[in-house]
This record gives C-alpha cells, sequence and structure tokens, in this order.
C-alpha cells in the first residue's frame, strides 16, 4: 500500500503518532507539520504579557506559555516574535542576552530580527506587534 492511498494515513503520520504514544506521558511532542489542530504561532488576539520592565534593556524574555519572546535592544524599543521554532514546531526553551534557543534540534535565534542564527531552521520566527499600554507589555494585533 502506498503512502498516498487514499483513507490510509501517511507514513510519517502513523509513525509520530506511534512515537507520541510513547512520548505522551512525559509531556513531550516529537513531530510537527500539517498543523492539525496546534495553535496558531502568533497570536490572532491581544495578549497581556505583564510588566514591561520585566524585560530587561539590551536582553530577551521567553513567554514559553504565552508562545512568545520579547526583546528590549534598547530603552524603549521592544521586538516580539513568535517562540514556536520554524524547524519543527517546538516552543523555544530559553533566553541568553539577544538569543533564543530551541533544543529540540539546536536552532539559535536573534531575538531582535527573528533570523536563524544556527539551523537546522531555515526560516526566521515571525514577528508579532508588541507596544506599552499602561507599563504593560500587550502583544498580537490591536483593539
Amino acid at each position: 500500500m502506498s503512502d498516498s492511498s487514499p483513507g490510509s494515513p501517511a507514513r510519517r503520520t502513523v509513525l509520530c503518532g506511534v512515537a507520541l504514544t510513547g512520548a505522551a506521558g512525559l509531556g513531550l511532542t516529537a513531530c510537527s507539520g500539517g498543523g492539525g489542530g496546534r495553535a496558531p504561532a502568533v497570536p490572532t488576539a491581544p495578549v497581556d504579557l505583564g510588566a514591561a520592565d520585566a524585560v530587561p534593556v539590551g536582553g530577551a524574555r521567553l513567554y514559553r506559555e504565552k508562545r512568545l519572546v520579547v526583546s528590549q535592544p534598547s530603552e524603549g524599543e521592544y521586538r516580539a516574535f513568535s517562540a514556536v521554532c520554524t524547524h519543527a514546531g517546538c516552543v523555544l526553551t530559553s533566553v541568553k542576552e539577544l538569543e533564543a534557543d530551541c533544543t529540540c534540534h539546536g536552532s539559535l535565534f536573534d531575538t531582535t530580527s527573528g533570523e536563524v542564527l544556527a539551523g537546522p531552521a531555515g526560516a526566521p520566527l515571525p514577528s508579532v506587534p508588541v507596544r506599552v499600554e499602561g507599563g504593560r507589555l500587550v502583544a498580537g494585533p490591536g483593539d
């Protein structure tokens, strides 16, 4: 039977299902692609990230639960990006100064531009609008 037979799952889907079955109890994800039911990489509504001063000047902060990374390259200048790695859809793991790391496969991103610093990711992180409202960071589309 071929991988593209109508009604039969693709080989990758079956393999991912098997891999995820073993990882399910660990809260891990092993495969991505197709987007089936996954949350979008960028917010579709405004997201309150909390106090703007939580992002250091000349540094970045990972909001892993919100799937966002925000940097402040210079005082009062904020830049936000999706924290979903463009390689396999893992959420970034950590930030150090102005670099964000995805330990799933070793990709590294610049948090001021979203650009890939080290692969296997081949595409930059999608940019997300961010603004300060009443001393709080709000990411995503405006009202």
